[in-house]
């Protein structure tokens, strides 16, 4: 039986439509990962900036106590901006101007 322009109309619409949201997805994708990215990347410069100004340290602590789920806060239990400092191989008062000093 030989397809109608009506039944190629519909078929190339719902193809189009397919196409469409692809491609919404794909943006998505695209823009969760750039916001993932984006978190990672100040949460490693505010665990930096901790790890060597007691101002910034004190302000850490306040939002990890003030986190809404207790899952959250968990993850942080016995943890310290200088424990991230360690962690990175340099010590947790350390100058980071000192190496280009001596």
């Amino acid at each position: 039986m030989a397809e109608t322009e009506l039944e190629r109309a519909e078929k190339r619409y719902a193809q189009a439509k397919a196409r469409l949201q692809a491609l919404r997805n794909r943006a998505a994708t695209q823009a969760r990962k750039l916001d993932t990215r984006r978190k990672v990347i100040l949460g490693g410069a505010l665990v930096d900036l901790a790890a060597r100004d007691a101002t910034a340290a004190a302000m850490l602590d306040r939002l990890v106590r003030n986190l809404p789920r207790e899952q959250d806060r968990r993850a942080f239990e016995g943890w310290s901006p200088k424990d991230a400092a360690a962690t990175a191989g340099e010590p947790p008062d350390a100058d980071p101007g000192a190496a280009a000093e001596a």
